[in-house]
């Protein structure tokens, strides 16, 4: 309704008056490097470290974070699908965590997979929940404290809450769009090439479609847009003008796609928490889509799977 679209972008304008100078001041949903070592003791906080690369966590983490793994803890080790309740409940409480606690998250990669974490914990209306502006890369360059020696606490007694829907696009959902039975804006945030079908994927990755280019009707806004050069998030401004260049304003719902879903998450968390968007994550995206019977591609390349 209007109402509550105004009320969503009157709460982002305010919250834009304590993100001026990008990631450098604190906001409901970001947190500064100096803001979080001068907290790091806090009872009510947790600090949890969501990264892709394996054993990075063992080899040195922020002092009294916990690892979350992302591959095996925040998703349905059968079915391709996010953790379920219960399984996220228990994870959360052997975490210490209680009702009231403020998290953290952060993680190597421009923090794409704590960002991911961070729509996990939307999903499941967790609140409380911020991530650290810039990420692994940022506390490091800075030469701020890591610690080898595991975080254990006491469990917590956090309990969570059905999951919410209206987070998360479905295959049918984008479509809708691509059809043109559905007024979403739809965004693909990877790189220009994946987008135009020239490659399939990036270098090296694991997960493929046999299908090359995007979504039709989807803009391509790569994720690496909405951060400056210290991988902190551009002022909101700056990420307003950014996406209001391809024609989203917040003024219809918006879904955001990238491969497997982690990308886009770092889009989702720019356009729902610091712009105060309606947006939905595909975390099907690319991987389910160019790999599904009978739905529509854009190809501008004109890339074959197996061609020379």
């Amino acid at each position: 309704m209007k109402w509550q679209r105004l009320m969503r972008l009157t709460l982002a304008a305010a919250g834009s008056l304590f993100l001026v100078g990008a990631g450098q001041a604190n906001s409901d949903f970001l947190v500064s490097t100096d803001w979080l070592e001068q907290n790091l003791k806090s009872e009510d906080l947790r600090v949890l470290e969501v990264s892709v690369v394996p054993g990075k966590f063992e080899r040195g983490h922020i002092p009294g974070a916990v690892n979350l793994h992302w591959h095996t803890e925040l998703v349905d080790p059968v079915k391709r699908d996010i953790a379920s309740r219960d399984n996220f409940q228990a994870l959360l409480r052997k975490a210490g965590i209680s009702e009231g606690t403020t998290l953290v998250l952060y993680g190597d990669n421009n923090n794409w997979f704590a960002a991911w974490g961070a729509w996990i914990f939307d999903v499941y209306r967790v609140p409380s929940v911020k991530l650290l502006d810039g990420g692994r890369d940022k506390w490091e360059a800075e030469g701020r404290p890591l610690d080898v020696r595991p975080s254990q606490y006491p469990p917590g007694n956090i309990t969570l809450a059905e999951r919410n829907d209206a987070l998360r696009a479905r295959l049918g959902d984008v479509l809708a769009v691509a059809e043109g039975r559905s007024d979403t804006a739809l965004i693909d945030i990877r790189s220009a090439d994946e987008y135009n079908g020239k490659i399939f994927a990036p270098a090296g990755v694991q997960e493929l479609a046999v299908r090359a280019g995007h979504i039709p009707g989807a803009v391509n806004v790569p994720w690496s847009s909405a951060v400056a050069a210290d991988g902190t998030f551009k002022p909101v401004e700056e990420l307003r003008a950014l996406y209001r260049g391809v024609g989203v304003d917040g003024s219809k719902p918006v879904i955001v796609y990238c491969r497997i879903g982690e990308r886009s998450s770092h889009t989702w968390f720019a356009l729902s928490k610091l712009l105060g968007y309606e947006v939905r994550n595909y975390d099907g995206s690319w991987t389910e889509y160019g790999n599904s019977v009978g739905v529509p591609i854009a190809n501008p390349a004109g890339t074959v799977w197996g061609g020379t």
